[in-house]
Order: structure tokens, then sequence, then C-alpha cells
């Protein structure tokens, strides 16, 4: 999957009408056909071992939704508009296919499995008014395994090994380097909030020796207010640094936020976003600020 062509008639197009799908299921939140929430339901609780078993609706799903290693299996498509980030205007787009699986491997622990598989659509630079052009096709893949005990208390949290693997199909659209290193989330919910990180650092450990090394931190903090009918307000920005630049290039420090809500379409659970971020701090010609739209499918039943 590795293409280059003009934009309007290839993998833009598929990212536009993604974006433009997941505004119109924003719009249509406050829809009652399409939003019945239901009663507040949480987990079942175990009388022999105090163990919660996944939610199915109400206040429990939005929380464990809002929650990286919940016992709940997820499919998010997040698309990641970066606007500007070529003179003119140009624009990358990023959709992430991101499954998390919590499996069981014991009585006390769970392993959570997050993988994102990047399908990225790169601009290249061209002389306007030229069309525009580009690469599309996969990005490096990046496995996690956190190790999470199953009986949480106030603090959630999860440990364990990240990897980057070299699954790029065009040298623009990845690093070529086979990478690993530690990753930890840990958050807690007190009330309506849910507030916590997601922290890894990444280094290069084989790969292309004429590719630069890879030396990563990426740092994601999210806050999460819940208001009434499964609505949420909340920020989660991704902060980047990258330990081999220089001369200013090293990070990306986004603020921002946007508005959310966990419903059903039909008898399918949801978790819907959309959110803008404006980059306070960029590498040069690196994107200004992005959009953020988002499409979590929940089986919380299955997990």
């Amino acid at each position: 999957m590795n293409k280059t062509c003009t934009r309007p008639t290839a993998l833009g197009a598929t990212f536009a009408k993604l974006e433009m799908l997941c505004v119109c299921l924003l719009c249509l939140f406050s829809s009652s056909a399409l939003g019945q929430d239901g009663p507040p339901q949480p987990g079942n609780v175990s009388a022999e071992n105090k163990q919660v078993t996944p939610p199915t609706s109400g206040e429990a799903l939005r929380k464990a939704a809002q929650n990286p290693i919940a016992s709940l299996i997820s499919v998010p498509l997040q698309n990641n508009a970066n606007f500007g980030i070529e003179p003119g205007g140009r624009t990358q787009d990023v959709l992430n296919i991101q499954p998390v699986i919590p499996i069981g491997v014991s009585k006390d622990w769970n392993l959570i499995v997050r993988w994102i598989t990047p399908i990225i659509w790169q601009p290249l630079p061209a002389p306007s008014p030229a069309p525009e052009v580009g690469k599309y096709g996969f990005g490096d893949m990046q496995p996690s395994f956190f190790f999470s005990p199953k009986k949480a208390g106030k603090l959630i949290w999860g440990v364990g090994p990240v990897f980057q693997l070299p699954t790029a199909t065009d040298t623009y659209l990845g690093q070529g380097k086979f990478g690993m290193g530690p990753t930890f989330v840990g958050l807690t919910q007190p009330g309506p909030w849910t507030i916590g990180a997601l922290l890894n650092n990444v280094w290069s450990v084989a790969g292309s020796g004429s590719r630069p090394d890879v030396n990563q931190m990426t740092l994601q903090y999210f806050i999460n207010y819940n208001l009434k009918k499964g609505w949420y307000l909340g920020t989660q920005p991704i902060i980047t640094a990258n330990w081999e630049a220089t001369n200013g290039g090293r990070w990306v420090l986004p603020f921002g936020g946007g508005v959310g809500r966990v419903m059903r379409l039909g008898m399918q659970p949801v978790n819907l976003q959309l959110g803008f971020y404006g980059n306070a701090v960029h590498p040069v010609n690196a994107s200004p600020w992005s959009m953020r739209a988002m499409l979590v499918l929940l089986f919380p039943k299955k997990a």
C-alpha cells in the first residue's frame, strides 16, 4: 500500500469523508433516536473475588471508555488532520487504527494489548499552484503491552514494553528502525473526573544504518469532566520530544481540547470525540494546529 498521487483522487478524499462522518455523528449527539443511554448500570461485582466485570451501559461504561486499560475491548478509529505542515498550508492526515484488547493472564493480573496501525497521507513539496502531491500508505506500527492489576484501587495503573516496527511502506512515512522501550499509564477517576497520563520512550535498536537513530518520548495526559447524558469535556494533547533533534526541533507542545459523548448507535456502544489543538512549540515546517476526530467501537460484553 504505497502510492504517489494527487490528494483529491486518493487517500486524502477518504480522510475527508471520515472527518465529515465524525462531524455529522457529533452533530447528531442530541438525537434521542441514536443516543439512548439508559439508566446507569455499574459493572457487576463477584462476591468471591471482588473483581469488577466489564460494564455494559451508563456511567460505568463511560468511565471504562475513558480508561486506556479497562477490561473493555475497544477499537478506536482516530483521524488526525495536521494543518500547514508545508508552505501553502498543505495538510498531513493520519488515520490511527488502534484496537485495545484485555487478556486475563492470572487471577490477579491483566495484559492489555494496544496496537497502533497508522495510515498516513504525507504531502510532498510542490511549487504553487501545482496540484498537491504526496505519499500515502502504512506508517510504523507501535504495539504496547501493559500489565495491570485486576483489583485496582483509587490509582489505576499499567506498565510494560512498547515496540516500534519498521512497517512503513515508504521512507517518507516511517523512521526505518526497529525500536523498543518502556511504557506506563496511570489514572484516577474521582467523581465526574478522569485524570491520567500515558508515557513511553522508544530507542532504536536495529534497522537501516542510513536512517537517523530514534530516541523519542511520547506523553499524553488526559483530563475529562463528565456531564449528563453521556457527554463529557476533555483535553488529551500528545506531547513529543525527539531527543536526537537540535536547534529548536526537539519538542511538540500542543494545547486545546474538545467534546465527546459515550452513547449507542443502534445496539452498538460507541465513544465519539472531536477536538482542536494548537502547537505552542513545534519544529520548523511542522504543523501549527490540528483537528482530531475519533470514533471508538466499544465491546464490553466480549472483554
